[in-house]
């Protein structure tokens, strides 16, 4: 699953390089190399510029700046590139210069708009959301209400074992919860039993904290989640301010505890 944000600026970026590719041809300008050097750059930079932001977490294991499926990206710093190689072409080539002018100007135009609906589809969601009332149970038959976790922030991850990007995670998760006491971390497996969780823990050697069952999936149902693993962030007082869809690197979770902790010093 692709965030809202990454779907905009892939939107962007495509109806960008179509109509650069359209107007060169109109105009019979071989724009071709310009606009795969511009879409190759921007998201090169875009790249970049997350690792650079997270550089600790992703230093203490490289090979994961290779690993996009995390979601680390910085769309501004990308665009930025994009539109600042888009008027280098230019102005070096006049016969460029309108098919990537107006290419630019439609990508712009589409992220600021994108990104403004996507803002205020995450407000109002956002505003509706708290942590559900009804009890789940815990590995040892225990009845755990989800809103008794309010007073301090709380990550809820919810996941499944049969779900490669939720098995890849866990243990960045549950370091995390180990670094992080401050936080709850919350862990609701979505349509298994004990048995089937308890066998998952034990061969990958995973010891977690408040770790709950939900087999009928009445979390996921009430926090409208679409994909898993979904990681959801509620301030101390219960209320949701943040959603990750997809997969979590140690850069990416590091990110998202930060937006978590300035709302909270925000208060």
């Amino acid at each position: 699953m692709l965030s809202p944000t990454v779907v905009v600026v892939l939107a962007a970026v495509l109806l960008g390089e179509t109509i650069a590719l359209w107007l060169g041809r109109r105009a019979k300008v071989d724009v071709d190399r310009s606009v795969v050097a511009i879409v190759l750059a921007g998201a090169l930079s875009a790249r970049l510029a997350f690792v650079w932001q997270w550089r600790t977490a992703y230093l203490a294991a490289p090979l994961s700046i290779l690993d996009i499926r995390d979601g680390g990206w910085n769309p501004v710093a990308g665009l930025g590139v994009g539109c600042g190689l888009a008027l280098w072409f230019g102005l070096r080539d006049a016969a460029l210069r309108k098919p990537l002018a107006v290419a630019m100007l439609a990508s712009l135009s589409v992220f600021g708009v994108g990104s403004l609906f996507v803002h205020s589809l995450d407000s109002a969601k956002l505003a509706e959301g708290g942590l559900p009332e009804y009890p789940l149970t815990s590995l040892q038959g225990e009845a755990v209400v989800l809103a008794h976790f309010a007073g301090r922030p709380t990550v809820l991850n919810l996941w499944a074992s049969w779900c490669p990007p939720c098995r890849r995670e866990m243990p960045i998760l549950r370091d995390a919860q180990a670094n992080r006491p401050d936080i709850n971390f919350v862990f609701v497996n979505q349509g298994e039993n004990a048995q089937q969780v308890s066998r998952y823990l034990a061969e990958q050697g995973l010891v977690l904290s408040n770790l709950l069952l939900d087999p009928q999936g009445h979390t996921a149902a009430s926090l409208g989640q679409v994909a898993f693993p979904t990681t959801y962030l509620f301030n101390a007082a219960g209320r949701l301010i943040d959603v990750r869809i997809g997969e979590l690197s140690a850069a990416t979770l590091a990110e998202r505890l930060a937006h978590l902790t300035a709302a909270e010093r925000s208060k």
